[in-house]
């Protein structure tokens, strides 16, 4: 009797929460009775749910934004005539601009907790990278570019290879970077696995030092760094970058901020403005997001990137002041990343096999759930890529941004001519 008067709260309570949220569409959920209740306008591609029992209904009450991509992965909610990609996007683009209470309860606590969720010391920093990037390196190479870029990439026209893209992304940086000569001393902060370092030192001539934390990723940049024949002019360590003490003609980092946290924002920049010499140029690649302050996924936050967050520039831009270090470029991607996570979802649809050969059908769902919805944060929601670009003296560059234009023109005409 107990236990049938809770599956009746909890799917009376699920269905409240859905009729306020899906306003249009054509959504139906299956309950673990095997009725059925449609919901928003009756528009468009009949896209449903099933959800197989009462636990899985409790966790989707009092926990959406966790529970969905859990109940996925387990099986306790399982896509009706349509993909789990549909089902999120229809489901994100209902709740997008519109107040769903259990939502905003969620993300309040979670802002409340993010102190202590973004705590990230130099262990723990350790740990959270190796959750993510440690995992077998077969995985990413079925489904990222032939250089393994793990980062947005750069859409010049919109019709690229995401090879050309990803290309384009480390040429557009380096123009910011102005390697205008050979030897420049470059560290790289969070460098993955060295396609960007290798890149600069190839193509500009430039001295890099790369660090990680990943041992995974620490002995394929070495390795591909001495099969380019770069090992005299590309180095990699395993290293904090709070440990970092010498100085550097230019610092790059790129898709490793998100991996910092808010209340390392302070050391993060204290150590750009102590290692970047005088005249030097740094150049900082990051997910953002346009709607102010907020907290992570809780799903990703537990499954994919722990310790991670994308910021407001608001809470970058105080702690770069802050240190010193002068703001003199400041560029925001809007759309690119949600097409590069566009293609790494084909890829990795279309090497599911073996991917599940790897691991098992539990982690293919978590990673199809990962892609879909880090696609749609920045294609429906609040998510996009920022590029700041910072000095310590202003006399630094020129006065006009014509360098940044000249530097990738030429970088295309030599790469025609090859």
């Amino acid at each position: 009797m107990m236990e049938r008067k809770l599956a009746w709260l909890f799917k009376n309570l699920m269905h409240r929460i859905l009729t306020g949220a899906i306003r249009h569409g054509n959504f139906s959920v299956t309950w673990p009775d095997d009725t059925a209740t449609a919901y928003g306008d009756g528009n468009g591609k009949p896209i449903g749910v099933r959800l197989r029992d009462t636990a899985t209904l409790r966790r989707l009450v009092i926990n959406p934004g966790l529970a969905i991509g859990e109940a996925y992965m387990d099986g306790g909610l399982t896509p009706v005539g349509a993909t789990i990609h549909e089902v999120l996007v229809l489901l994100m683009d209902n709740v997008r601009g519109h107040h769903v209470p259990v939502l905003a309860w969620n993300a309040r606590l979670r802002r409340w907790l993010r102190p202590l969720l973004q705590a990230n010391n130099a262990l723990r920093a350790r740990r959270n990278v190796a959750h993510h990037y440690d995992l077998n390196g077969a995985l990413y190479a079925l489904f990222l570019d032939r250089d393994r870029q793990y980062s947005c990439a750069y859409f010049q026209r919109g019709d690229e290879s995401l090879e050309d893209a990803q290309a384009a992304k480390k040429h557009h940086i380096a123009a910011k970077l102005k390697l205008d000569s050979p030897g420049l001393e470059l560290l790289d902060i969070g460098c993955g696995w060295g396609g960007l370092a290798i890149t600069l030192a190839r193509d500009y001539g430039a001295r890099v030092l790369g660090i990680t934390l990943s041992e995974e990723q620490l002995a394929v940049a070495r390795s591909r760094a001495e099969a380019a024949g770069l090992s005299d002019r590309v180095t990699f360590a395993l290293m904090d970058y709070r440990n970092i003490t010498q100085e550097f003609d230019r610092i790059v980092s790129v898709g490793m901020f998100e991996h910092v946290g808010v209340p390392n924002y302070k050391a993060f920049f204290a150590t750009i403005k102590r290692c970047l010499k005088p005249d030097g140029i740094a150049v900082l690649h990051a997910i953002g997001r346009f709607n102010g302050p907020a907290a992570t996924n809780p799903w990703i936050a537990r499954y994919i990137f722990p310790g991670g967050y994308s910021p407001a520039l608001s809470e970058v831009l105080g702690p770069l002041e802050k240190s010193g270090l002068l703001t003199t470029d400041l560029e925001i991607l809007r759309l690119h990343y949600a097409r590069t996570i566009a293609h790494w979802r084909a890829r990795f649809a279309a090497s599911r096999n073996a991917v599940k050969a790897l691991y098992d059908e539990r982690f293919c769902r978590m990673f199809e759930f990962y892609l879909s919805g880090s696609e749609l944060s920045f294609r429906l929601s609040d998510h996009m890529n920022f590029q700041i670009q910072m000095l310590r003296t202003q006399e630094t560059l020129p006065l006009t941004r014509d360098y940044m234009f000249e530097g990738e023109r030429t970088h295309r005409f030599a790469a025609a001519a090859d």
